[in-house]
């Protein structure tokens, strides 16, 4: 069953930051062995002007657990991560999720 790797980046400080650094951070996600597919996505502000409950996902997409547990452990994995955290400041919350329907 395929198996999606979400890194939830809560709301940062500086985002203006990650930005800058998101096109070297997706660079080093689509290196990861076995990646099917990637996916960015920036949360909408909310109407009344409160603060969101985060600020980005990304989504990496593998076949299943195996491919995904081993491309985190991976060099290229400890490369992606390392920026992810370098660029958030380590406000994120990272998920292994077994996808059910796609």
């Amino acid at each position: 069953m395929a198996t999606k790797v979400e890194i939830i980046i809560d709301n940062l400080d500086t985002p203006d930051a990650f930005e800058t650094a998101l096109p070297d951070v997706l660079d080093k996600a689509r290196a990861l062995p076995g990646l099917r597919r990637l996916e960015s996505s920036r949360v909408w502000p909310k109407e009344d002007g409160t603060p969101t409950p985060a600020f980005r996902t990304l989504d990496l997409y593998f076949d299943g657990y195996d491919e995904a547990s081993a491309a985190t452990a991976s060099p290229e994995g400890g490369a992606f991560f390392g920026a992810v955290i370098e660029a958030t400041g380590g406000k994120i919350t990272g998920l292994f999720l077994d996808v059910e329907i796609s």
